[in-house]
């Protein structure tokens, strides 16, 4: 049984791996949408300035998404997983989009790509240039033959005086999508950036010009994924949404709940965490599909504090601990992210994420994943 020696806030202590996860699914009918939102794979040998130019590995990119289509899971493109926003620029995430769903068509699979603004310049822009923006985006995606899932915009919150503005520049941009979008509404916590988006801090009164703009626009729309990490509100929100509009939970603290429901709906998934716990989510979905509530919980309920402690604060590091979790189970031969975002976390975070993993059964070869983390761990000066 593999063996190491991992760090903890009381010192060195030998730690003993766990066997990996029973997976197995029954072949069911699927009774949730699902969708990873999912990492990019950094190329360690281009020469670039990982903090200044993005170089991608596109084979180790592609090969990812393909393990999670033959999960069963839809993939969401270019979003914040992929740090869109956050070291991938605009036209990385086209080109990414553009392979992605090329590669989708090939085996069957699903992907639903980020449209936003990220590609304007830095400082204050007119509502009219936003909506510009926007709709430039919307007009390239769909011309690749993509689906659409429709962005927080950092332009939008800082430029729009009220809720008004929100409603008009979504109603702008709907009007030209060619078929119904995923709306995605990311909480401060994952860009501070977006603080006050709808128009207000205020959730409550956000969510109600959130609501006003879905019911306004309903036909364009396939569903909203909130990502508040308060299950509470999404609770609230998807028992409020108009019929036919999906609620996607991005609630990486509370998903299992979310997605099991109660008796007046439930939340199907959009989520990072997914990217990194993907075979023990598809059997629980299958098991949940099946009827299986009982083994549907107890898969998905040690990975809770593993994406709790991954999604922790600052939360915008969460991708960190995505793409770490990817480099244990060998997706990938490194440990290098685009903007450097390797270095975002602390050696005491890698060695509980990777207890936490092996807890939940998601380390696939304990003995590889045993010599990645010690070989990890002589870089952060413990051997």
């Amino acid at each position: 049984m593999a063996r190491l020696i991992l760090p903890g806030p009381d010192g060195l202590t030998d730690y003993r791996l766990g066997q990996p996860g029973d997976f197995t699914r029954p072949d069911v009918a699927p009774t949730r949408v699902a969708f990873a939102a999912v990492h990019v794979v950094a190329d360690p040998l281009a020469e670039a300035d990982p903090w200044l130019d993005v170089a991608i590995d596109w084979d180790a990119t592609l090969a990812f998404r393909h393990h999670l289509w033959s999960l069963g899971f839809a993939v969401a493109e270019a979003m914040d997983t992929a740090q869109r926003g956050m070291g991938l620029s605009w036209p990385h995430a086209l080109d990414l989009i553009g392979r992605s769903v090329r590669e989708a068509a090939s085996v069957g699979g699903s992907v639903f790509s980020g449209v936003g603004t990220d590609h304007l310049p830095p400082g204050a822009h007119p509502l009219d240039a936003i909506h510009a923006a926007y709709l430039e985006q919307l007009h390239a995606v769909q011309g690749l033959g993509g689906r659409v899932i429709l962005m927080a915009s950092r332009a939008l919150a800082a430029a729009a005086r009220g809720p008004d503005d929100y409603l008009a520049t979504y109603a702008t941009v709907l009007a030209e999508a060619d078929q119904p979008v995923i709306i995605h509404w990311l909480g401060d916590m994952f860009d501070p950036a977006l603080r006050g988006y709808w128009g207000s801090p205020d959730t409550d009164r956000a969510m109600d010009t959130c609501l006003a703009m879905i019911a306004a626009n309903a036909g364009k729309i396939d569903g909203i994924k909130i990502s508040l990490l308060s299950k509470e509100a999404e609770i609230a929100m998807r028992r409020r949404l108009p019929a036919g509009v999906r609620m996607y939970t991005g609630d990486d603290f509370n998903y299992a709940e979310l997605i099991a429901g109660d008796d007046q709906g439930h939340s199907d998934a959009l989520l990072g965490i997914f990217d990194a716990i993907a075979p023990a989510a598809a059997a629980a979905l299958a098991h949940l599909a099946a009827g299986h509530r009982a083994r549907f919980d107890a898969i998905l309920a040690p990975t809770v504090p593993l994406s709790r402690h991954i999604f922790r604060a600052p939360t915008r590091f969460y991708k960190t601990g995505v793409v770490f979790l990817a480099w244990l189970n060998g997706h990938q031969s490194h440990f290098t992210m685009i903007g450097g975002q390797e270095s975002a976390r602390s050696t005491l975070h890698f060695a509980e994420l990777f207890r936490l993993a092996d807890r939940a059964g998601l380390l696939t070869d304990p003995e590889r994943s045993a010599a990645r983390m010690a070989d990890f761990l002589k870089v952060r000066g413990i051997g």
